[in-house]
């Protein structure tokens, strides 16, 4: 009855086609989950993603739970992430990801989650980093350390929305330092961000991290276009 009440003054509502949710229903309804674009990139050990970073830095694993279409169902979800506050999208999708990662071989020596960070000032715009709840779910799922300490973003940047692939390679020449990089030392890391398009700044990101000791990187998104 209590739930009945709640939901009568906050309606659940499936985050892309806004529709109301039936009581078995938990974030997307059944036909938008039916309906996303799912890769099984990691259980088919496809390495579509990993081509990405091929003559670029080396990752050992690499997968992208969904693909990314232009106005499609998971652009809906990652603009809402991003832009309209909705960060139980995070962990609608960190527990998913994360739950088919525990379950393959090549995850289970991960030592370490890792967000690709936001530049303070957009952070504090913002108030939030769309790939927090969304890697600490992972973590949570793999039974690992979060830490969100260790790569720091130094150079605030433009959106990267409308930029084509050159500008965005270019633009993250220098983006991010790394402090406290003993701590990472002998550790699989697993790299996480929300979108993979060109993997310029996953690449950014894994050359800075390779100043610490005998690591190996693997990489994890929510989606690649």
């Amino acid at each position: 009855m209590l739930k009945s009440i709640i939901n009568l003054f906050f309606p659940k509502v499936c985050f892309t086609c806004h529709e109301l949710l039936n009581d078995n229903e938990l974030d997307l309804c059944t036909n938008c989950r039916n309906n996303l674009p799912i890769t099984n990139f990691h259980f088919n050990s496809d390495e579509t993603v990993l081509k990405i970073f091929y003559g670029r830095v080396k990752v050992e694993n690499a997968t992208a739970l969904l693909r990314f279409e232009k106005k499609g169902l998971v652009q809906q979800l990652v603009h809402g992430l991003k832009y309209k506050g909705q960060e139980p999208i995070g962990i609608f999708l960190g527990d998913w990801l994360g739950g088919e990662l525990a379950t393959i071989e090549a995850y289970k020596d991960i030592d370490l989650v890792i967000p690709v960070p936001l530049h303070k000032k957009k952070l504090k715009k913002r108030g939030y980093n769309q790939v927090t709840k969304f890697a600490q779910h992972i973590a949570d799922a793999l039974h690992v350390l979060y830490v969100d300490d260790v790569l720091i973003k130094v150079t605030n940047t433009n959106s990267q929305t409308l930029k084509n692939r050159f500008a965005r390679w270019t633009n993250n020449e220098e983006l991010f330092t790394l402090q406290n990089k003993d701590s990472i030392a002998n550790k699989h890391i697993l790299l996480v961000d929300d979108l993979i398009t060109t993997g310029a700044t996953m690449e950014a990101c894994i050359t800075v991290l390779n100043q610490a000791k005998n690591i190996k990187i693997s990489v994890a998104a929510m989606a690649i276009a």
